[in-house]
Formats: structure tokens, C-alpha cells, sequence
């Protein structure tokens, strides 16, 4: 059998072309690529390995993690921190449920922040009915720093309880078993406890994104959390000794930023020894979400002014997660519009979304958004963009508050 080997030479591109005498013709094209296309295939590999590392060896770890049953014991009673400023719909349609958890011993301490709608007169008529709730009143003053941290402060200095939980006004438990859930572990050295708060379902491709994007985010600090890096929580659910917040000296620290009771404050005080994650159906919350863009926008905003203030290593990660892909998508696009490199580029973004499909379809079920699974591809790059408008927008809007 003999083959000819054929060179054809134009421009800055070599053609090699093959030809088999003894079968029928075959011939092959094999494309040189240049060295400016061979560095972006380069940068968009590495780009690819870093994405995949994140879900391969920290969201997986959250994935494959066991679950743990209902306690059938409490350990010790609890006290329950809900703060409201002008909450009387969402206080009258979920404030029951916290009321009537199934856990022998404990308290309901609800904050009321200077709120004008009503919600003094219903907060008074439902003490007579529940000897477990306590309410505490925040008049105007102008000799304090108005906003939730000063709020949360109040309330937990007006529980009597050491192990502290907290959630909004706007918040249902999925049972009546939550506080089973979300009481002091067993593990003495555990002073954190890290829930998760999944977003009710709407029809709107805003109520899709905003529960896309909190899942990520939730899958991103309990995987991290499980790997001994816990970097943040949610005050929609989450948990933390009495005795911790006094030690360092509550919010002093970041009381001049608007938000960040809940992340800020984990951010400084989680460790790998004294934080714990729940995830059981049992011990989550749900949440309303936004019913505007507007609204949206205006909380992410908190959100990313509370980040600059995390530790280093924190921002280091979180910043590095976001740039990786965003320079994914932009080499991708680059390498898509350049005839050469185009099927090896969809090669790459298939190969990426197949993987990740994989991990991210087992997680938004395990989480409680399962309907977004089919939707998984379309609503990361929906997402990456929003993620990337929101950041461009965050350096120019300065003004945030809480309500």
C-alpha cells in the first residue's frame, strides 16, 4: 500500500492532504493554526480546568455529602430572631409557622423598626395569643445608626436563650420541624450553623434567575463550608451562640456598611472547627423573592458592597471564580467567530456544559429547584451576564439601605 503525501501552501495556512491508492480516496485537512489562535485555545483550556475544579472538587463534595435525619431530641431552647420594618402582609402569612415549631422550649423575638403600615397593632394582638412570642420596638431617634444591624442588636440582646436563630419576616419554614434542625449540634465546639433558603417559584424569567442565582450562591459557601472554608451565610437561615456575637463585639466592626448582619459576620467568625451546615428538606426556609428588576438589582447591590469587606483569601477565590468565567464566555465567543478554531471551541463548550449538567442537575434537586434543571445551560450564561452588568452598575450606584 502506498500513500502520496501533497503540501499546498497558501497564504499563512498549511493543507496536508493524504491519498490512499489501494482504497477508495480519502483525504484529510489538517489546519495549522496560528499563534494567536493556539494562545486563546490555551487561555480558554485553562479557563476550563479552573471551572471544572470548582465543580469537581468543591460543589461535588456538597453533592455527594450525606444528609442528616431529624433530631427527635432538642438539646437545649432556642431563641428565634426575626427583624420587621413594615412586614404586617408577610408577618400575618408566616409568622404562624414559626410560632407553632415542634420544639419544647423556646422564643420568638420579634424586632419592630420603626414601621408606620399596622404592624405595632398586630404584633400586640398576637402576644396575647402566644406566650412564646417577645417583641421589642425600635422608635425614630436620631442618636443611633438607623438600619437591620442595629435591629438584629436589639434582638439579640433581648433573647434569653444562648443559641440564636435567625430569619425574615418574609420567610416560611418548610415544617414545623426547622428548629429541630437548625438547634445547637451535639459538637459543643460548633458556635455557627449555616441553613440554606431556597426562593419561592414564580412564573418570570426574573424569578428564574434570582433562584438560579441563589443556588449557586448557596452551593458555593456550604461546599465551601464543607471543606473547612467558610466564608459567609444567609440571614434568611441561618444560626450562631449569644455568647459569640458579645465575644467579638457584635457588628462594631462593619456597623458603617448597610448590609452584611449576616455574611459579614460569618465571614469573621467561621472556621473550620466551630461552623456546621444544614441542608435536610426539614431545615430550610423559604423566601419571597423580588417581584421586580428594580428590586433586585437594589439587593444584589447590598450583597456586593458587603463582599469587599470579606478576608483575602475569601475575595481572592470569589473574584477568581467570576473572572474565570467570565473570560470563559469571551474566549469562547472570540474562538467561535474565528473559522479555525469554531468546532474545536464548541467542542470545549460541550464538554464543559455535559460536566457540569451532570453536577449542577444532582445539586438543584437536592436543593429544591429541580425545575431548572432542563434549563441549566441558558440560565448560566443569562446569569453570567446579569453578574457582569450588576458589577459595572455596583461602581457607579452608591446608595443602598435595608428598607
Amino acid at each position: 500500500m502506498r500513500v502520496y503525501f501533497c503540501l499546498i501552501f497558501y497564504q499563512h495556512k498549511t493543507v496536508l492532504q493524504i491519498k490512499n491508492e489501494k482504497f477508495a480516496p480519502v483525504y484529510f485537512n489538517v489546519v495549522i493554526l496560528t499563534i494567536p489562535e493556539i494562545y486563546l485555545l490555551s487561555a480558554l483550556g485553562f479557563c476550563l480546568l479552573v471551572q471544572l475544579y470548582f465543580s469537581l472538587f468543591v460543589h461535588l463534595k456538597l453533592a455527594a455529602t450525606v444528609i442528616d435525619d431529624v433530631p427527635q431530641l432538642s438539646k437545649s431552647p432556642v431563641s428565634v430572631i426575626i427583624c420587621a420594618r413594615n412586614e404586617i402582609a408577610n408577618l400575618q402569612q408566616y409568622l404562624p409557622a414559626v410560632l407553632n415549631q415542634n420544639y419544647p422550649e423556646f422564643e420568638v423575638v420579634v424586632v419592630n423598626d420603626r414601621s408606620w403600615d399596622g404592624t405595632e397593632e398586630y404584633l400586640e394582638e398576637l402576644e396575647k395569643q402566644f406566650p412564646k412570642l417577645k417583641v421589642v420596638k425600635i422608635l425614630d431617634n436620631d442618636k443611633f445608626i438607623a438600619g437591620k444591624k442595629f435591629a438584629v442588636t436589639m434582638g439579640i440582646k433581648a433573647a434569653k436563650y444562648e443559641w440564636l436563630v435567625f430569619t425574615d419576616a418574609d420567610c416560611e419554614p418548610e415544617s414545623d420541624n426547622w428548629l429541630m434542625c437548625m438547634q445547637q449540634p451535639a459538637d459543643e465546639n460548633v458556635e455557627i450553623v449555616l441553613g440554606y433558603s431556597p426562593y419561592m417559584k414564580k412564573r418570570s424569567l426574573l424569578n428564574a434567575l434570582i433562584r438560579f442565582e441563589t443556588f449557586f450562591t448557596a452551593v458555593n459557601y456550604l461546599s465551601f463550608a464543607l471543606k473547612g472554608m467558610p466564608y459567609m451565610g444567609v440571614g434568611r437561615n441561618m444560626a450562631y451562640k449569644k455568647s459569640l456575637f458579645f465575644k467579638n463585639k457584635g457588628f462594631a466592626a462593619h456597623m458603617h456598611i448597610p448590609s452584611g448582619d449576616d455574611d459579614l459576620f460569618v465571614n469573621a467568625h467561621a472556621n473550620a472547627s466551630n461552623t456546621a451546615i444544614r441542608i435536610n428538606p426539614d431545615s430550610q426556609v423559604w423566601s419571597e423573592p423580588n417581584k421586580t428588576w428594580g428590586g433586585y438589582l437594589r439587593q444584589k447591590k447590598r450583597h456586593f458592597g458587603a463582599g469587599k469587606f470579606y478576608k483575602p483569601k475569601h475575595k481572592f477565590i470569589l473574584s477568581t471564580q467570576i473572572i474565570i468565567q467570565f473570560l470563559f464566555y469571551i474566549l469562547l465567543i472570540s474562538l467561535i467567530c474565528l473559522p479555525d478554531t469554531r468546532y474545536i471551541a464548541l467542542g470545549i463548550l460541550a464538554f464543559s456544559v455535559i460536566i457540569r449538567s451532570f453536577i449542577y442537575s444532582r445539586l438543584l434537586k437536592r436543593l429544591n429547584y429541580g425545575d431548572l434543571r432542563w434549563w441549566f445551560p441558558i440560565l448560566d450564561m443569562i446569569l453570567f451576564v446579569f453578574l457582569v452588568f450588576n458589577g459595572f452598575l455596583s461602581i457607579f450606584v452608591k446608595k443602598v439601605q435595608w428598607k
